[in-house]
């Protein structure tokens, strides 16, 4: 399959429960920011950060396209800033503290890519909405719910038409917001 698909990173949180900037976190000496990019460019070389504080992040990441967030409210509202720069069909979502996200699953799930609009990972909590593929056509569905004031990508996406993405291994969907969930890692 010929597959147009971007990637687009949100490296914009406050990692106020870390207690530090989760994207300079390293895991066997490679920043987490480094390490999403990395794998997302197992399916694409087209790669978006988004981002209040690029110039923190410029020199460990390379061969991007960086988006400037206009202020960090929401990884909905950062989602939509850089879907309506997207020019493929297909992107797809990641946090960038998902530390055990590699390059081969990425690409095995672009196979599960269909005619759903959004192919996303569920957990017990939910929606993963920052571990999955959404189909640009979306962008308008987004855009009208911001407008209405609305920020949960939750409740953004039980309204939606979503194919669950199927995953083997969970522990894949681990992302570090805390000390303790750093740990685990």
């Amino acid at each position: 399959m010929n597959l147009s698909l971007s990637a687009i990173v949100l490296a914009g949180g406050k990692s106020s429960r870390m207690g530090r900037d989760k994207a300079l976190i390293e895991i066997d000496g490679v920043p987490l920011l480094k390490r999403t990019c990395d794998a997302a460019r197992h399916c694409t070389d087209l790669i978006y950060v988004v981002t209040s504080w690029r110039d923190r992040y410029q020199s460990i990441v390379s061969e991007v396209q960086w988006i400037e967030e206009s202020s960090p409210r929401s990884p909905l509202v950062a989602f939509v800033e850089a879907l309506e720069q997207a020019t493929t069909d297909w992107v797809l979502l990641l946090a960038c503290d998902l530390p055990r996200l590699d390059g081969e699953t990425l690409k095995q799930w672009t196979a599960q890519l269909s005619d759903a609009p959004i192919v996303v990972a569920k957990s017990q909590e939910g929606w993963e909405p920052l571990c999955g593929f959404y189909r640009r056509d979306r962008l308008e569905s987004l855009q009208n719910y911001i407008a209405r004031n609305q920020r949960s990508f939750q409740t953004w996406l039980d309204a939606e038409s979503v194919q669950e993405l199927k995953i083997v291994d969970r522990r894949i969907l681990l992302n570090c917001n805390t000390p303790d969930d750093l740990k685990q890692v």
